[in-house]
């Protein structure tokens, strides 16, 4: 691992690997020109050192290099970009494509376990989509509108006809922290639009809400890692500072041309109700209603995701957490919505049912959120898929929530491999 001084580096300098800070943290990527804002940042919060595999690449592994002028450095060639632009292009093509074709895939599997695999591939690729995005942002300045509605309107079809499915993926209790924000974007999409399709949004709206919840925390972008990926108690210069992403998202999302209701709710995510969310402080009047969406579906991957100072919480408790809502933060029929779609014992968790089987929940009843459908562990239907019961308040009703620990011990005495 190579050592370069932050006071020696200059704008537009191009590196062989990707560069990283503290060894650890990325900062950019192999290949792309280093903006004249990361330097900035670099300076202004102190850091002394960033590391990389490789070195600069012009033609020489010369550390010395780094002290050369702008003007001195090869700038590629309009060919050069034009046949990187055509790459791009390609690429996002080939995504979409691939999306469609797993979306009609996905119909044509009769067992649930297929389809189940199935969807764990489609939200890697939904995933992947958001890492790309965020990673062609943070270095280039650059987002393509046109191929992220795309994009969004595909994972649209998906939840639509794959929502017990794909609110079975949970995430893994050992993260990469450097990929926090595209899995808080990602699950905060699935559960955004899964609220959206409830209240029965139409499809323009339902795209502008995707594309406003994929973007929601871009603005982190521009601020120091360390400001979110930390276990740290931050000073209130520090906070004041993080507190400025849904404006800093706002601007970057106004200036990329987005449309105003976009703009609204990234500027607006971190609201409340009655008043205390920021950066504003305005009530529920004057909340968009994709800002109220975002609000609670990251307020949910919140609670029941893994970061890395703490472990996922249930999501039973989380819908719970929801439900109470203590001084009135989230919007009444917001979090109706969610309820509905989820349940009260939300699809994906494992359950201890009156007769002493236990189940996982893996569908609702569209108008009945206390007794959703659950999928006897070890037991199978005629036609070879786990067996499923509509619980209730008789044999089959739901008696507790089973832990962590007890699902592990479960499954493992199954055979099984947690979702």
């Amino acid at each position: 691992m190579n050592a370069f001084e932050v006071n020696a580096l200059k704008p537009a300098l191009i590196w062989t690997d990707n560069l990283t800070l503290d060894k650890q943290f990325l900062i950019l990527g192999k290949g792309f020109p280093m903006p004249q804002d990361v330097v900035n940042a670099l300076k202004l919060w102190n850091f002394s050192q960033v590391y990389c595999e490789g070195s600069i690449d012009d033609g020489t592994s010369d550390k010395d290099i780094i002290n050369r002028d702008t003007d001195d450095i090869i700038f590629e060639t309009q060919q050069e970009e034009d046949a990187k632009a055509r790459e791009r292009m390609e690429k996002a093509s080939e995504l979409d494509n691939s999306l469609k074709e797993a979306t009609k895939l996905i119909q044509t599997l009769n067992t649930e376990s297929s389809r189940l695999e199935m969807t764990h591939k489609v939200y890697k690729n939904y995933s992947d989509y958001i890492e790309s995005l965020y990673t062609r942002y943070a270095t280039h300045k650059e987002i393509d509108k046109e191929q992220l509605s795309k994009v969004v309107q595909e994972l649209i079809s998906f939840v639509r006809e794959n929502r017990r499915f794909i609110l079975r993926v949970n995430p893994k209790e050992k993260q990469n922290d450097k990929k926090f924000l595209v899995n808080h974007a990602m699950r905060s999409t699935i559960i955004a639009l899964t609220i959206g399709i409830r209240l029965r949004m139409q499809f323009t709206q339902l795209v502008e809400l995707g594309q406003a919840c994929v973007l929601h925390e871009i603005g982190m972008l521009r601020l120091p890692p360390q400001l979110y990926i930390t276990d740290k108690k931050l000073q209130p210069q520090e906070k004041a500072k993080l507190a400025s992403h849904p404006i800093l998202g706002y601007e970057l999302l106004k200036d990329a041309g987005f449309t105003l209701p976009i703009q609204r709710a990234v500027l607006e995510h971190h609201e409340k109700e009655n008043g205390s969310g920021y950066p504003r402080h305005i009530t529920s009047e004057d909340i968009s209603t994709y800002a109220k969406i975002i609000s609670v579906a990251c307020a949910f991957e919140a609670i029941t995701a893994p970061r890395h100072y703490r472990s996922a919480r249930p999501k039973y408790e989380a819908m719970l957490e929801i439900l109470r809502n203590l001084n009135k933060q989230y919007d009444e029929n917001v979090i109706k919505a969610l309820l509905y779609s989820f349940s009260i014992f939300p699809i994906g968790v494992y359950v201890y049912l009156a007769n002493g089987k236990i189940a996982q929940i893996t569908d609702t009843k569209p108008d009945d959120p206390r007794h959703p459908i659950a999928q006897i562990l070890g037991e199978k239907a005629a036609d070879g898929d786990p067996r499923t019961v509509e619980t209730d308040e008789g044999s089959n009703k739901v008696v507790r929530v089973l832990n962590q620990q007890e699902v592990a011990d479960v499954l493992k005495s199954l055979g099984i491999e947690e979702d």
